[in-house]
């Protein structure tokens, strides 16, 4: 198992249920029902992707190559996509309206899930 994949996970699934609830309590009552539904969704694949890196890490020790590449994309990926969408669906409240140029940052992050599960398979495909 690898130590750095698990660490990182489980910070970024701790942030994930963090957020989850910030998003369930404390903006319930703040944000437009449209607002709140792109919070969640930022909210499920930060948790989706934080189940792919630990089962990335079940691949040991590797930290190069495919795996450490899988590795990178779903944590920029968590970063960009999710990351975008919490900052996109606050932006009202926050009055930052400038938050908006954050919207083209979202499909990158998709891309990166797409290209962590893509490397991902390869990386299974090639273990011995």
């Amino acid at each position: 198992m690898n130590k750095k994949i698990v660490i990182t996970a489980a910070l970024l699934g701790a942030l994930a249920v963090i957020t989850g609830a910030f998003g369930a309590h404390g903006l319930k009552a703040k944000l437009e029902p449209q607002q709140l539904q792109v919070w969640g969704t930022a909210v499920q694949y930060h948790f989706y992707h934080v189940l792919a890196l630990l089962f990335l890490a079940t691949f040991g020790r590797v930290t190069t190559g495919l795996t450490y590449a899988s590795y990178w994309l779903f944590t920029l990926g968590i970063l960009f996509f999710s990351g975008s969408l919490y900052l996109l669906s606050c932006s009202s409240i926050l009055g930052w309206s400038w938050l908006r140029v954050l919207g083209p940052i979202t499909p990158i992050g998709g891309l990166l899930f797409i290209g962590g599960w893509v490397t991902l398979a390869l990386a299974a495909w090639k273990q011995k």
